[in-house]
Order: structure tokens, then sequence, then C-alpha cells
């Protein structure tokens, strides 16, 4: 089963590299891993989705809590939450396909970034079915290169992760 985790982290210097090495030395796979900047500057907020039974979901957490840099974990698996990600795509697009690859791009809701004389550079964003979705329906013109940012989410309504541990709700 794969799980969603919302980890608050001070934002200094290293704390990617020791969590980064916290899953490495446990022998723990990320599926995904998006950081940012929070609300607050001095804290940064890390998703990080990892695959695993129950029992290598509780060492994951457990670990992740022993890190000094580490403010709060948070397990929002079962919790309602809203999830996207981040698509950059650069596909093959002569002149006999530009047409074909602009109304896919219309149904994804994606849009056009950047236009060479053979490529065609497509931003779009979703969750991860979506996102799938339109890199499998571009895939048969050529796909020159692709980056995904890996999901970010955040708890829906008036819930939120707070850093005092208490979690507001609705």
């Amino acid at each position: 089963m794969r799980h969603t985790l919302a980890v608050l982290v001070e934002n200094n210097p290293g704390v990617l590299a020791r969590v980064a090495g916290l899953f490495s030395r446990r022998g723990y796979n990320i599926d995904s891993l998006a950081v940012g900047r929070t609300e607050n500057p001095d804290i940064s907020r890390m998703t990080i989705v990892v695959e695993g039974d129950d029992r290598v979901l509780e060492q994951v957490v457990k670990q992740l809590r022993k890190l000094v840099d580490v403010i709060k974990v948070q397990d929002i698996t079962s919790e309602q939450y809203v999830s996207r990600e981040l698509l950059l795509l650069k596909v093959h697009a002569d002149s006999n396909t530009r047409g074909e690859i602009m109304q896919i791009v219309e149904i994804f809701r994606a849009r056009i970034v950047d236009i060479g004389p053979k490529t065609l550079t497509i931003e779009a964003t979703g969750d991860e079915d979506k996102i799938e979705a339109i890199e499998n329906a571009l895939r048969p013109f050529g796909i020159k290169e692709l980056v995904r940012t890996g999901k970010i989410a955040l708890l829906r309504g008036s819930r939120t992760s707070n850093i005092n541990g208490v979690k507001e709700e609705e």
C-alpha cells in the first residue's frame, strides 16, 4: 500500500539529505518526494509517498520523528486531501501531428508552454491518474523529455497540519 506523509521540517541546509539518508539506510523506497517552503519561511514541508505495509510505515514514521530537524510527521493517507503533481513534457510535433497533440492538451486542460520547430513543451497539473493518462496519450508521438514533481497534498477543508500538532476541525 502507498502512504502519503506530510512532514514539517526546519528549513535548514542538509535536512533533505538526512531524510533521504534515513530512507536509504533502512532500505525504504521513496515513491515520490516533493519539498517546498510553507507559509512560515523557517519551515519546509515534505510530501513523501512511500510504499509499504503498516509495519514499514510505523518504522518510517518513528525514524523520521527521531531526526532533530523534523517538527511533525503525519500520515494523511486515510484523510481527505487534495493532491496534485506537475508534469513538464517535451514531445515531437511536426506540422502533421501538432493539431492532434493540441487537441489532447485541451482535453486534459493542460497548456503548451513552449514551441520549437519540431517540438511542443506541455505543462499539466492534476492527480497521479490524470498525469499518467496524458503521458500515455502523448507517448505515441515520441516523448523527447519528461519531468514530474511528485505528489504535493493538503488536507481538505479548514483542517491543517500545523506545527503545534493541533489539527483544526471544520
